[in-house]
Order: structure tokens, then C-alpha cells, then sequence
């Protein structure tokens, strides 16, 4: 064998291992990149189906059942009330509570909360009570999230516009009515774009344990405290 082609031949192994070390590195890589990349979507999932499920526990709490209709949270979230119980100055501040009892006793007999949080609003900050008082909803959930946008809501983050399945249903349990919803996320959707035969894989496992092949929240079938199957 020539210089020549002894070079040559050295050349073609040289690719052809530096060829089969790639292959490997790619094929152990794959469900590496596969894994962290369903992690990261599935934190942005989770969110939003722990929103969903805010705006669900709300709107029952005003209506007195959940909604199929992701437009229907939207609309209780822009446009809706809901009661809360706020509580007004501290029963450990023994002067307030002095002064409360006070100002009742001055008010006479039939004296309310509802008259207290006028004097409250009024200017007198040394009174202790409760009072149950409506505000709109916008108003009171996600205020701490500066990213919260309820437009998104309804869409499953990374499927190119796909909408999470909801479901709402009221069933008998024990002879009692309750209400119950899901909110409902496949990872055919949310994984759309990354290696579709891992995806597939994935399916077939989550089957084989009897879960939902994706994220869920709640459940229409059996009663679960509104629980994500994630937690």
C-alpha cells in the first residue's frame, strides 16, 4: 500500500469513527434533550392549569358551579365579583377592641359591621371587625403575577393554538350533588414539535401505568379535591 492511499484510508476510518462517535453522543443525547425540554414546558403547563383551577374554585364560589367554557372564566375574571371577608385591625390590639366596643355601645343596640366599616372608611382606623365585602375579581386574584395573562388561558402552551379540554359536569356522590370539572392538557400537544416517536413512547408508558397521558387538573369522573395529577 502506497503513502497515498495509506492516507487515504486513514482519513476515511478517522470520519467514519468521528461519524460513529456523533451517532452515539446523538442517540444518548436525544432522550436527554427530549426529558429536559418536556420539563420546561411542563412548568409553564402547570401554571396555567393551577390558574384554571383559581378561576374554577372562584366562580364556584359565586355560582355555585364550574364551567366547560374556558371564555366563560375569561369573562368572570373581567367582569365578575366575588365576596371576601376582610378583616379589619387586630383583636390582639386590646385599645382597638376597647374603642370598638365603644363606638358600639354608642351606636346602640342594633349596631352591625356594616356600620362600622362606614365609620372605617369614614377616618376612625382604630376599630376591630369583619366584614364580608364584594369586589371585583380582577381586582382580588393574580395580583402578585405580572405575567398573568388571561388571554392565554385557554391555550396549551407550545401546540401552535390548540385549547385544553375542559369539562364540567355535577355528579351524585353518596346521594349528594357535587360538582366537578377538568381541565385537561395531552402531551401530543404540549410536546408538539420535539421527537414525535419519544412522544409516542411516553403515551404508551403513562397508558401502561393507567394515567392520563398529559397534564390534568381535577377530574369529571371521580372526585379529587381539584387536584393536578402532577402533585
Amino acid at each position: 500500500m502506497n503513502k497515498t492511499v495509506k492516507i487515504i484510508v486513514e482519513v476515511v476510518l478517522f470520519a467514519a469513527i468521528v461519524g460513529l462517535v456523533y451517532a452515539l453522543y446523538a442517540s444518548i443525547m436525544k432522550p436527554v434533550n427530549f426529558n429536559k425540554e418536556k420539563a420546561a414546558r411542563e412548568v409553564v403547563a402547570v401554571q396555567r392549569l393551577k390558574d384554571i383551577r383559581t378561576l374554577q374554585v372562584a366562580l364556584k364560589s359565586v355560582t355555585g358551579k364550574f364551567t366547560a367554557n374556558a371564555d366563560s372564566l375569561k369573562l368572570f375574571y373581567e367582569t365578575g365579583k366575588m365576596k371576601i371577608n376582610m378583616q379589619i385591625g387586630s383583636s390582639d390590639d386590646s385599645l382597638a377592641v376597647a374603642h370598638t366596643a365603644a363606638v358600639k355601645k354608642k351606636l346602640g343596640k342594633k349596631a352591625n359591621n356594616a356600620e362600622l366599616f362606614e365609620l372605617y372608611k369614614a377616618g376612625d382606623q382604630n376599630l376591630v371587625f369583619s366584614i364580608e365585602h364584594e369586589i371585583n375579581v380582577k381586582d382580588t386574584l393574580f395580583n402578585n403575577r405580572p405575567d398573568f395573562c388571561v388571554d392565554s388561558l385557554k391555550y396549551i402552551p407550545f401546540s401552535g393554538g390548540q385549547e385544553v379540554i375542559m369539562d364540567a359536569v355535577v355528579r351524585q356522590v353518596s346521594g349528594v350533588p357535587v360538582p366537578l370539572f377538568e381541565a385537561c392538557m395531552p402531551y401530543k400537544a404540549l410536546l408538539k414539535g420535539l421527537d414525535n416517536q419519544l412522544r409516542i413512547n411516553l403515551d404508551a408508558e403513562r397508558r401502561d401505568q393507567n394515567k392520563y397521558e398529559g397534564l390534568m387538573v381535577g377530574s369529571v369522573s371521580a372526585p379529587n379535591n381539584n387536584a393536578g395529577n402532577w402533585e
